[in-house]
């Protein structure tokens, strides 16, 4: 670890980090036998996450939380499929994004990862929806914490400096670990220390984990078994 100071606490970025989402959001649409393909409708249910959040955060629509705007995405990809969804059967498999298991390793690993220190989700989701996938993961986090909390969405800087607040840490002394170089190079401009872990199955089997270069992050890890043993848990 090449930071000033060992972190004092820990926020998780959740969605491909914690939960596995294609996977989860593969097998309910493959429950459900439609004719199309359930890994492109998941990733493409995803791939509008981004730009919906854009529309939130350059101020073209007023706030709207991840339950919402994934139902916008939902409606939209079912319309481009001509798929006739019952209303009810519409809304319940929008809360297939409350329902998402974690990768094998992450239960255990936030385990270790707590004896360092305080841990807590810092995502993009709502936070009925990250309480309801902690629960179901049985994922040990000491706090949630959500986007909607600061009324902003990442790569906001006041997400990250948010959570540091609600800590009572400087920015320096707290970590993001996610899986989205992305989100944390954001979050190392805000001045927090960062922890890159892979996960190369997070589009589906095989599709591949961004390549990171030496020093970009505080630290580099295969999963969050890894993490643990660099942080000395």
């Amino acid at each position: 670890m090449h930071s000033i100071e060992p972190p004092r606490a820990f926020v998780f970025d959740v969605f491909g980090t914690v939960v596995d989402w294609h996977g989860s959001v593969v097998r309910a649409l493959k429950a459900r036998a439609w004719p199309v393909d359930a890994g492109d409708f998941a990733r493409a249910w995803r791939a509008g996450y981004a730009p919906a959040m854009d529309e939130v955060r350059l101020g073209r629509m007023p706030w709207a939380n991840i339950d919402t705007l994934h139902r916008r995405i939902l409606d939209r990809l079912l319309a481009e499929h001509r798929i006739d969804l019952a209303e009810p059967d519409a809304a319940a498999l929008n809360r297939v994004w409350h329902q998402l298991d974690p990768w094998p390793d992450a239960g255990a690993g936030l385990w270790r990862m707590k004896r360092r220190g305080p841990i807590a989700t810092l995502s993009n989701g709502n936070l009925s929806l990250l309480l309801d996938l902690a629960r179901h993961g049985t994922l040990p986090f000491d706090a949630i914490f959500s986007a909607e909390l600061f009324g902003h969405y990442k790569p906001d800087p006041e997400v990250y400096l948010g959570a540091a607040r609600l800590l009572d840490l400087p920015p320096a002394a707290l970590m993001l670990i996610a899986a989205h170089p992305s989100d944390l190079d954001a979050a190392a401009r805000c001045g927090l220390q960062t922890a890159f872990v892979a996960r190369p199955d997070e589009y589906g089997l095989g599709h591949g984990a961004p390549a990171v270069a030496p020093g970009r992050f505080t630290l580099v890890a295969r999963d969050f078994i890894d993490l643990a043993e660099q942080l000395g848990a």
